[in-house]
Order: C-alpha cells, then sequence, then structure tokens
C-alpha cells in the first residue's frame, strides 16, 4: 500500500468513526416497546474495529513519515515545514488585511488612522511564503504516491 492510499484510509475511517458516533447516539434510546432502528451492539462493534484499524494506520503512517528521507529531510519534518508554513502565511494574511482596513476621516479633526507596516513588503514576504508552500506541498504529496508504507 502506497503512503498516500493509506492517508486516504486514514481520513475515510475519521469520517467513519464520525457517522458511527451519530448513528450511536441515534439508537442509544428508544421508547419503551419499541425496538432501535439500528443494533446498537452491532454499532459499537464496527466503531472498535474502525478505531484499531486507525490506530494501526496512524502506527504505519507516523513511522513512514519518519523513516522516509526526501531531498535530506523526514517526511515528519516536510510535513512541519508546510503545516507551520501555512500558520504563518495565515497570521500574515490577518496582519496584512488589518493594515490595508485604514478607515477614512469625516473631518480634518478626526484623528488619522496610519498602518504600522509596510504592507507592500509584507505582502511581498506572503507571496513568496504561498510559493514555498506550494512547492512543499508538492513534495510531500509526491513523495506519498511513490513511497510504500512500511509493515514492520
Amino acid at each position: 500500500m502506497k503512503l498516500a492510499e493509506a492517508l486516504q484510509e486514514r481520513a475515510d475511517l475519521n469520517r467513519k468513526i464520525q457517522q458511527l458516533q451519530s448513528r450511536l447516539m441515534n439508537n442509544a434510546t428508544v421508547q419503551e416497546g419499541e425496538e432501535p432502528a439500528e443494533d446498537p451492539k452491532a454499532l459499537i462493534g464496527e466503531l472498535n474495529g474502525s478505531v484499531d484499524r486507525l490506530q494501526w494506520l496512524m502506527t504505519k503512517i507516523n513511522l513512514t513519515n519518519c523513516q522516509t528521507v526526501v531531498e535530506g529531510k523526514s517526511l515528519t519534518e516536510w510535513i512541519a515545514e508546510r503545516d507551520c508554513l501555512s500558520i504563518k502565511i495565515e497570521k500574515y494574511r490577518s496582519l496584512i488585511n488589518n493594515a490595508s482596513n485604514l478607515a477614512g476621516r469625516a473631518a480634518h479633526t478626526e484623528i488619522k488612522v496610519m498602518s504600522a507596516v509596510n504592507v507592500r513588503e509584507l505582502q511581498q514576504q506572503l507571496d513568496a511564503m504561498c510559493k514555498t508552500l506550494r512547492l512543499v506541498d508538492n513534495r510531500i504529496q509526491q513523495s506519498n504516491w511513490s513511497t510504500d508504507l512500511l509493515e514492520k
């Protein structure tokens, strides 16, 4: 199994677990004399099996990410870089939006609001970070489809 396939299965399992939780809640109680639409014991068994499979996949994915080296870094390092770049990009966008939103004055006696940062310079830095993020994400995605999931 390729790493990308394991990641897809992990996402599917997470969705399935959420759906099972909802189905369990819908069938946890019934009116006296009625039967639930689905057997809660069977749903619990399906939930347990799904969580067990998820645990196995998460372990294998994490081990594979740690042991797979791409251009001198483990996939775990590339993922951390991507995630932190995403955080930084989000914060820069918020800063740029805030610094660009200068309120107009209705009269000359009102206080003039000025940007305390160079928006153009920040936007250039943001654009460079976005390009780097795309390249890092492409590197990760390419590796995911060319790397076999460790079976150890």
